[in-house]
């Protein structure tokens, strides 16, 4: 039985807000000595081994053969690993990482009107006009980018941001239809399958890695062990604890994190209407996901 948010539940949000807000920042500091195909590789593998060791000290099992299981868990952990995970590494080479983190904000919005067609979510009018409030928002943060398509790699990496927030949307609206299972194993799973698709092309493109430097080198390590294996234990701590709703408060934070390590640790420059996209996107998240969200913070 859920119940409801624990003080453990609430350090854990802010946690999680912490860890995935600072994610760019670390992915930007990995790409100053890797490719952008060594980093996502890396972060899936060093993910996928941390949680499989963790399956094998918990008793977890794989589950048993379910050709429908196995065909869902192959394509969420394409779209919510492999592909992701290269377009944001690939966007980051040309793309503030505060940037980065305020293209996941539409992944939210991006999953209602998915899961109004492909799952048993309808969206109604104040859902809608969340949504229409949320993506002016994203128009507004990628909208001088859109007019110099063609012109440089930035206006593409912008593009391949939103592009990694609209695979986690469409994951989650189909791990939400995924036959049941285990959610550490799920994660693991996913994972293995991320690592699988992107090793061949590591090894083809770049070969195997080699250490280059500390900052780049222990970037890469922390990818793989912190915003993935660190994170999946605290999401589903909290889940367990306290439900999906409250979980979805996290999503309040990463914006606001992101752009906060990026200024600091990257010197990075904030535009004006950086900060008008998250009002605007962050007040669509509010109005679509208003009932839940009131119920969570003050319990009606």
């Amino acid at each position: 039985m859920v119940q409801q948010p624990s003080k453990q539940d609430w350090a854990g949000i802010v946690a999680l807000g912490l860890i995935w807000g600072a994610t760019f920042m670390v992915v930007a500091l990995a790409l100053e000595g890797y490719g952008p195909v060594t980093v996502a590789t890396a972060r899936t593998t060093l993910g996928a081994v941390t949680l499989l060791v963790l399956m094998r000290l918990t008793g977890r099992r794989l589950p048993n053969h379910n050709a429908h299981l196995w065909r869902a868990v192959f394509v969420i952990g394409a779209l919510s690993t492999a592909l992701p995970f290269l377009l944001l590494s690939w966007g980051l080479q040309y793309v503030p990482s505060a940037f980065a983190g305020l293209s996941m904000t539409a992944t939210p919005l991006m999953v209602l009107p998915l899961a109004h067609f492909f799952s048993d979510e309808p969206l109604n009018m104040r859902r809608l006009c969340g949504v229409v409030l949320g993506f002016c928002g994203a128009l507004v943060l990628i909208g001088p980018g859109l007019s110099q398509l063609g012109h440089g790699a930035e206006p593409l990496a912008q593009l391949a941001c939103i592009g990694a927030a609209f695979c986690y949307a469409l994951s989650s609206v189909l791990t939400r239809r995924c036959p049941p299972i285990d959610p550490v194993t799920l994660s693991a799973l996913t994972l293995v399958v991320g690592a699988i698709i992107l090793l061949p092309v590591m090894l083809i493109t770049k070969g195997i890695p080699t250490w280059h430097g500390d900052r780049s080198g222990f970037a890469i390590v922390i990818l793989g062990l912190v915003p993935t294996a660190l994170a999946t234990l605290l999401r589903v701590s909290i889940i367990r604890s306290a439900g999906s709703v409250f979980m979805s408060v996290v999503n309040y934070q990463v914006p606001i994190w992101s752009m906060f390590f990026g200024a600091w640790i990257l010197s990075e420059a904030l535009p004006l209407r950086f900060y008008i996209a998250l009002v605007m996107i962050l007040t669509g998240m509010a109005i679509s996901q208003w009932f839940s969200l009131r119920r969570t913070l003050f319990g009606r």
